[in-house]
């Protein structure tokens, strides 16, 4: 009799969950309880260098989809199953479908657009819904040919901001695998601190949970507005604050 690993099995698990939810088969409205005080509509934002977008069934995305899907790198992370071109452009398909957020389990996924191409894709899954502590997980996938150069950093910065600013979260938090440590970094740069044993129960699935309030993030923002105006009153005469910040940002 062939044995499977408890890791496998985990695997398999996760990747249930992930096809269920793909397919928007969660739980019934009815059973989901309150709603935010207006849906939220996935919105198309601009980065300095992409566009956050909802996704399309194009052939031109189905291909990119398929294609970040086929990555080793991105599989071994993710509780997705193996997939070919047909299930990988149905998946793609399925993801179109989440463009609103509204109640509990609600689930939005906005591709990561570069030079018109798909190469990533960042999600926000509604949590908790009550205003004073409305919390959403944060998800994010990037194909590796574009590692290393800020891209999952400039998209995931955006969405983080936007689930404060316009969702008006309380939280956010975001799971990644342990051994990932592409996705710890990037969650670490972007304010997050993993939660500790007292603050949830410690994942059991090789994975790790953090987590970023509004606090903590409202503080880091007001430094960062604040920072040019220091280096300007810094910056000896004569010389502009405009070539200060040059300078900072080299």
């Amino acid at each position: 009799m062939t044995q499977i690993s408890v890791s496998e099995t985990r695997r398999m698990f996760r990747a249930a969950k992930d096809a269920l939810a793909s397919a928007g088969l969660r739980r019934p409205r009815v059973l989901r309880g309150e709603r935010t005080e207006h849906p939220f509509e996935a919105p198309e934002l601009r980065t300095e260098r992409l566009l956050l977008r909802p996704h399309r069934a194009a052939a031109r995305d189905a291909a990119d989809w398929f294609e970040l899907q086929a990555q080793p790198s991105v599989t071994e992370f993710l509780p997705w199953p193996e997939r070919d071109r047909r299930l990988s452009a149905r998946h793609l398909r399925d993801r179109t479908r989440h463009v609103r957020l509204w109640q509990a389990d609600d689930f939005l996924a906005l591709a990561v657009e570069l030079d018109g191409r798909l190469i990533g894709d960042v999600s926000l899954h509604l949590r908790k819904v009550a205003r004073d502590e409305r919390s959403v997980e944060m998800g994010w996938v990037l194909h590796p040919a574009h590692g290393g150069k800020g891209y999952a950093t400039e998209a995931a910065r955006a969405v983080r901001d936007l689930a404060f600013e316009r969702l008006e979260a309380r939280e956010v938090t975001a799971v990644t695998d342990a051994r990932n440590r592409r996705s710890v970094a990037l969650a670490t740069r972007l304010g997050f601190v993993e939660r500790t044993r007292r603050d949830c129960a410690r994942q059991t699935d090789g994975t790790v949970e953090f987590a970023l309030d509004r606090d903590r993030w409202d503080r880091a923002r007001r430094e960062r507005e604040d920072r040019p105006r220091r280096i300007e009153r810094r910056t000896p005469q004569g010389r502009s604050h405009h070539a200060g910040r040059e300078r900072r940002a080299a």
